[in-house]
């Protein structure tokens, strides 16, 4: 599992091509919502989950899943990006697991990610 508390993630960049990396996890009925890149590093939102991607190794033929499913959000927090700071993020809290952190760059709807989550949480 990916150490969100030690694991510095880049600035996530919308990008398609984690969904296709995760399609072989999906459930029936699982569709991607979004899916978003860093250097080497994503995050993919499907309808039912969140999936974490971890590139390890050098040559980055080892990849780690971490899933986090939305049931067990119990709060979350949006800081939108502004005037000087492009960036924006996401603070999620689950239940038995803590806080998962992601940092987008200033492109990213936060507003669309925060109706997402709200729709599986509230």
């Amino acid at each position: 599992m990916i150490d969100f508390n030690n694991k510095g993630f880049f600035k996530l960049k919308q990008n398609e091509e984690y969904a296709e990396r995760v399609s072989s996890l999906l459930l029936d009925g699982e569709q991607v919502i979004d899916s978003y890149k860093s250097m080497r590093d994503g995050v993919v939102f499907t309808n039912k989950r969140i999936i974490a991607v971890n590139v390890q190794g050098l040559t980055g033929s080892k990849k780690d899943f971490t899933s986090l499913p939305y049931k067990n959000i119990v709060a979350y927090s949006v800081e939108t990006s502004g005037t000087f700071d492009l960036d924006s993020e996401l603070e999620i809290y689950f239940s038995s697991l803590g806080k998962v952190k992601f940092e987008f760059t200033g492109r990213t709807s936060m507003v669309e990610i925060s109706k997402l989550i709200s729709q599986h949480v509230l």
